[in-house]
């Protein structure tokens, strides 16, 4: 399939919130997005890989030239209280096993550089995530997999507009038992004193700054509607759940949510069905045939409203470090480090 690049945008598709424009997102910027207008900046750009994926990336080293136009557009539309919030995932050095700095290094830039504030560093954990880099994690067996993005969480101001009670998560079991059973004030291994407030019942439990949430989309309207249309899916889509987040707890309804590396404006549809007005900017046209889907007006396909929340069902258990440790370690570890390949 031909992937056209356009640079000159083009409005593809609206509603009655939001845009779709195809072209490059830094001309939607410059010419169709005001001042201080955008409340929410909510996307993930091309990662910088190692391996070129279809639909583009920049090297790992050449990352914070290519960034900088953006961070530049990105601190002239947001409001002074605005967000931008970036999903962004490592990198591995070439030929060796040990990581890539860009996406740290991105981030000091647009701190040191432009002006942002680091509200907060959130880590999307992927439990569905496949055991990858496989050179390294299955057949050298020298590293674990990588199954964290980092995602930033910026504002022009250290005050950006903000509520965590409309992200609040069930009470865990041991959570229950506590409330049900009453908790004795004690001092924990850090040091800090637990206070009787502690097991005062609030309804839920504030989320932390981990969000596990797997990545398994298979028979999503979205998907259904690109097989039906003959078009091929964005390979490279985020769960909904995760511009969700932040979509509800760092805007109001009416506010202005804008996703620039839109790919199948996952952004867009989530702000659309939580009443934000939303504009969303892609590259490659045949990504945008397929967001269309995601909208009631394209006619099949479309948001999906409301979800209902199964306790258990939407949770994911992390292992204690030590919960297959038994007795004394295998064989010795190799002095090189894993350097030379076994087979």
């Amino acid at each position: 399939m031909t992937q056209a690049r356009l640079t000159r945008p083009r409005m593809y598709h609206r509603t009655k919130s939001g845009r779709i424009y195809v072209g490059d997102s830094l001309d939607v910027l410059r010419t169709r997005v005001k001042d201080k207008s955008v409340n929410l900046i909510m996307t993930s750009p091309p990662f910088g890989l190692v391996r070129k994926k279809e639909y583009g990336n920049p090297p790992a080293e050449e990352y914070l030239d290519w960034f900088r136009p953006f961070a530049k557009e990105f601190r002239r539309v947001l409001d002074d209280q605005g967000s931008l919030v970036i999903d962004i995932g490592g990198s591995w050095i070439p030929g060796q096993p040990t990581r890539s700095l860009y996406h740290f290094k991105l981030l000091i830039m647009l701190c040191e550089e432009f002006g942002f504030h680091l509200a907060q560093e959130f880590y999307w954990w992927n439990p569905s995530k496949l055991p990858t880099p496989a050179e390294w994690v299955n057949i050298r067996r020298v590293r674990v997999k990588d199954a964290v993005n980092c995602v930033w969480w910026l504002s022009p101001s250290p005050w950006p507009r903000s509520d965590n009670r409309r992200v609040l998560q069930p009470y865990s079991q041991s959570m229950k038992d506590l409330l049900e059973n009453g908790y004795k004030s004690m001092k924990r291994p850090s040091g800090h004193e637990i206070s009787t407030k502690f097991d005062r019942d609030n309804g839920a439990s504030i989320p932390p700054n981990l969000i596990a949430l797997a990545n398994t989309e298979s028979n999503s309207s979205y998907l259904r509607y690109c097989k039906e249309q003959g078009i091929e899916p964005h390979p490279a889509r985020f769960p909904a759940d995760l511009p969700e987040m932040f979509i509800r707890m760092l805007t109001d309804v009416g506010d202005f949510v804008l996703d620039p590396f839109a790919g199948s404006c996952v952004t867009g549809e989530v702000s659309h069905r939580l009443n934000r007005k939303w504009l969303c900017a892609e590259l490659v046209e045949d990504y945008v045939r397929g967001a269309v889907g995601r909208f009631p007006t394209a006619g099949k396909g479309g948001t999906q409203n409301g979800r209902t929340y199964q306790e258990g069902k939407n949770q994911y258990q992390i292992f204690r470090p030590g919960a297959l440790w038994n007795g004394f370690d295998y064989e010795p570890l190799q002095k090189d480090g894993g350097r030379k390949r076994r087979v």
